[in-house]
Formats: C-alpha cells, sequence, structure tokens
C-alpha cells in the first residue's frame, strides 16, 4: 500500500487529525489559555516555557532529520551544472516574483477575509493550519517525490512537522485545525495526482534532476528550522523547474 501515490498524502492528513485531537483533548483538559505570537517558516510558537523548550528541540531534531533527507537526495544529482543552473536561474525568478512576499500577503489576505465572520474562530484555525502545512517548498518536493517514484521520506517528515502544527494551533484556535486536514488531503493529493499524470511524459533523467534540485531545497529548509540560515526558500521554488528544459539541453550539447 506504501506504493500507492497518494500514501504519503494520507498519512500527513492521518498526522494533522491526530494533532488537531491532542490539541483540543489538552485545551480541554486546561484552563490556562496559551496564545501564537509568531510564524517562522510555517511553525507557530508559543511563549518561552517549558512546553515550548520541547517543541524546540523537538524542531531541532527534525530539521537534522529534514537535513539528513535533502542530502541524500541531492546527492543523486547526475550534471551538477543542471543543479546550480536550475537553482540560480530558479532564485532569480521567484526573487524577480517576489513568490515569498506574495504569500504573506495571500496568507494575510486569507486571514483578514474569514476573521470576524460568523464562523469564528473554526474558520480561522482552518485558513491558518491549511496556510502552515501546505504552502511551502516541502509541499511540492513531497508531491513530486510521491507521484514520480512513489515514495514518501519528504511527507513523512513534513508529517511530523504538521502534527506538532496542529498540536499549537488546535491549543489556541480550536475545532477548525481538524477541519483543515481534509484541505491538506485536497491539496496535497491534487498536486500529487497531477505529478502522476504529467510524470508519464517527463523522462526519467529529468524527473531524477528535478528531485534531486528540490532536495536541495529540503537542505534550505532543515538549516532554517536550525536557526543556521533564513533563507527564502519560496523564492526557489521555480528552481526544480528548470532541469525540464537544461537536462535535454546539456544532454544534447555534450552527448
Amino acid at each position: 500500500m506504501t506504493q500507492w501515490a497518494l500514501w504519503g498524502t494520507l498519512v500527513n492528513t492521518a498526522a494533522v487529525a491526530v494533532g488537531a485531537l491532542l490539541g483540543l483533548g489538552i485545551r480541554a483538559l486546561t484552563t490556562r489559555k496559551k496564545s501564537v505570537t509568531t510564524l517562522e517558516d510555517g511553525f507557530f510558537e508559543l511563549p518561552p516555557s517549558k512546553a515550548q523548550r520541547v517543541v524546540d528541540t523537538a524542531k531541532k531534531g527534525l530539521g537534522l532529520c529534514v537535513l539528513l533527507i535533502g542530502i541524500s537526495g541531492a546527492l543523486k544529482i547526475q550534471n551538477v551544472l543542471v543543479m546550480i543552473l536550475s537553482v540560480v536561474l530558479g532564485g532569480i525568478v521567484g526573487e524577480l516574483l517576489n513568490l515569498d512576499g506574495w504569500l504573506l500577503r495571500f496568507g494575510h489576505f486569507v486571514q483578514k477575509l474569514f476573521k470576524g465572520k460568523g464562523s469564528g474562530d473554526i474558520a480561522e484555525g482552518f485558513i491558518s493550519t491549511l496556510l502552515a502545512c501546505c504552502v511551502g517548498a516541502m509541499t511540492f518536493t513531497g508531491a513530486l517525490e510521491s507521484g514520480l517514484y512513489h515514495t514518501h521520506e519528504t511527507y513523512y517528515a513534513k508529517a511530523i512537522l504538521d502534527l506538532l502544527t496542529a498540536v499549537v494551533f488546535a491549543l489556541s484556535m480550536g475545532s477548525g485545525v481538524l477541519i483543515s486536514a481534509v484541505g491538506l488531503f485536497l491539496v496535497q493529493g491534487s498536486l500529487t495526482l497531477i505529478v502522476v499524470v504529467a510524470g508519464s511524459a517527463i523522462p526519467m533523467a529529468v524527473a531524477a534532476e528535478m528531485m534531486a534540485v528540490g532536495s536541495l531545497l529540503l537542505m534550505t529548509i532543515g538549516t532554517n528550522m536550525l536557526g543556521a540560515t533564513k533563507i527564502k526558500v519560496m523564492n526557489f521554488v521555480p528552481a526544480m523547474l528548470f532541469p525540464l528544459g537544461l537536462t535535454p539541453l546539456f544532454t544534447f550539447l555534450f552527448s
């Protein structure tokens, strides 16, 4: 069953649901209110406390794991020049388009759109969690990995991150976080199915280069989580598309 293209998405969805239920359970057992204060790299943090230190430690441990996954995938690169040009050109395109800035503005717009509606915290929890868990390089890299190779290491790592995120969100925003699991399944499932359909038209050599570039982006997510860098990873997402043209070009020029 793990060879099913949507298996990684299903695991990720289940993780968000479990995290939301844990958060709701803790919220029901305690009267102490916890407020979300910051958002960085898709992860919300609570005010400093013992629980926060535990979450920070877990986050850094996961950052090491994400870094390892990224390194192992990036080392499978067949043509280093393709990776270099893809990352440089993709980063330039992303920076010119300011994808990271557009993402932040979109998130603020959606949250303002739903703020004060009759659904209250449910809408806020749904939208906030969906944005935090679905928008980012891991979502796209995981879709490529699951759709092309039917392996799911990226979504497994993302599932643990999203579980922790869902716990924190549910503590402060309630049941809307649980509903967001459905939205996550629809978003990631749709992306994966698109890759499955389009993947038959992508030569395996090109797909391998795309995954290697995506794995390099995972490394930057890992270093961001460790606090070693503050790279706007979203601006580098276009880099995963450049091997579509660069790989055939280099094969033609050097064959």
